[in-house]
């Protein structure tokens, strides 16, 4: 996916989606957040958080949870639950598996950001491209929307946060 890079223009902010009632506050610091025989297709998630002037927010918070490859959430631990902090570029990856549907959801990754300790938290749902259950999904934005690539071991998804920094 193009890198934005900075401009005369501002970029929209990316939108808000519930946050939804699986949220677990103290999840671990680390990238890859399957634990091992978690059901579902590997699936990398990457891209950067920048400032509505497409600047890179440095040491950004990202904080992502999900269901598995069957629909299930870990409400007992922390599989699939982790935090991280983007890089001296404004960039981030995840190592997950592609969540699976259930109930009435799509499939989605939750996740909240943020620029630092006083700036606003961003909490929004990120949604897969060709799910027919998107148009079904009271909660989809298609302004959420990754871009997906397949790749020899899973599927590679790309987006990039544009986020409030004070």
């Amino acid at each position: 996916m193009p890198e934005r890079k900075a401009q005369d223009k501002k970029l929209s902010l990316t939108l808000p989606v519930e946050e939804g009632p699986y949220y677990k506050a103290g999840s671990p610091e680390r990238r890859n957040i399957v634990d091992p025989g978690t059901p579902g297709t590997k699936l990398i998630v990457e891209g950067r958080v920048l400032d509505s002037m497409g600047k890179p927010i440095v040491h950004a918070w990202l904080d992502f949870w999900s269901a598995d490859g069957r629909g299930h959430y870990d409400n007992a631990g922390y599989n699939l639950r982790g935090h991280q902090y983007a890089d001296e570029d404004g960039r981030y990856r995840l190592e997950t598996v592609r969540p699976h549907e259930y109930l009435m959801r799509s499939p989605h990754l939750h996740v909240k950001v943020r620029a630092g300790e006083s700036a606003p938290v961003l909490t929004t749902q990120l949604f897969f491209p060709g799910e027919k259950t998107n148009a079904t999904d009271y909660l989809f934005e298609q302004g959420t929307l990754v871009a997906v690539k397949e790749t020899r071991d899973g599927q590679t998804a790309f987006f990039d946060f544009v986020i409030e920094t004070e």
